[in-house]
């Protein structure tokens, strides 16, 4: 089963740029969401990303992360309607102040979540973390650990189906509708999680210590991520959508 944030390889501009240039293009849309404050532009910034993952080929890993996201934005959503008191009274707890900010919140909160993980989904994370040593002089190390982090997220999820499955087939019932009475059964999986987790950190950081992982400088690496002029338009794209957020 793959994970929302594996690589899809592809020969589309975005996936021709500039890792570096992706991770501020992402940046940007993230920055221009919270920065937002109408619906033709929360909803202007959610379409672009959509027609980005289309242009890549990945709309069906953006559709995948909705599912999970909307829950949580339905959540957030009740939220804002009890803790906001501001406004004419419309209905109970309800306020007109309330109504007008709960959608945005959701908006925002898909807006931040889908284009990271559109980014990861048309960069390797090997390139990512080269091209943020050599272009943004971030060192190795951080780098390295940012996207072994990256990569431990789908190693993980398997590791917990596989405890979930294991337990099921001795009967616990994890297919139960009570979301309570689910996470007290999941809770106790997380000490085999951690203990597995941990026999694997402790691999990785062997292996990486073998591999002369503390000689590695940012003129070790054989590949090079120069700046072109697509990049450049890119990030000129990028400045545009920050102002135009900032103006209206």
């Amino acid at each position: 089963m793959t994970s929302v944030i594996d690589y899809v390889p592809g020969s589309t501009l975005l996936h021709r740029l500039n890792p570096v240039t992706k991770l501020a293009l992402a940046a940007a849309i993230v920055a221009a969401t919270l920065l937002a404050d109408t619906y033709a532009l929360l909803l202007g910034l959610l379409a672009l990303t959509f027609a980005l993952a289309a242009h890549a080929g990945v709309p069906e890993r953006l559709a995948r992360l909705l599912k999970l996201v909307v829950p949580l934005g339905v959540v957030m959503f009740v939220f804002q309607l009890l803790f906001t008191h501001t406004g004419e009274v419309v209905w109970g707890f309800v306020t007109t102040d309330g109504l007008a900010t709960a959608p945005k919140v959701c908006l925002r909160l898909m807006g931040v979540a889908l284009p990271l993980v559109l980014m990861l989904t048309v960069t390797r994370l090997t390139d990512l973390a080269n091209a943020c040593v050599e272009v943004l002089h971030v060192p190795y190390r951080y780098a390295f650990t940012f996207t072994t982090a990256l990569r431990f997220v789908p190693v993980f999820s398997q590791e917990m189906n596989a405890i979930m499955e294991a337990q099921t087939a001795r009967g616990v019932e994890y297919d139960t509708r009570n979301p309570v009475r689910k996470l007290t059964l999941m809770l106790p999986l997380c000490v085999p999680l951690l203990v597995s987790s941990v026999g694997k950190t402790d691999a990785t950081a062997l292996a990486a210590e073998q591999r002369g992982f503390y000689l590695r400088t940012r003129e070790s690496s054989y590949r090079r991520y120069p700046l072109v002029a697509r990049d450049w338009a890119v990030l000129a794209l990028c400045v545009a959508l920050v102002a135009l957020a900032v103006a209206l």
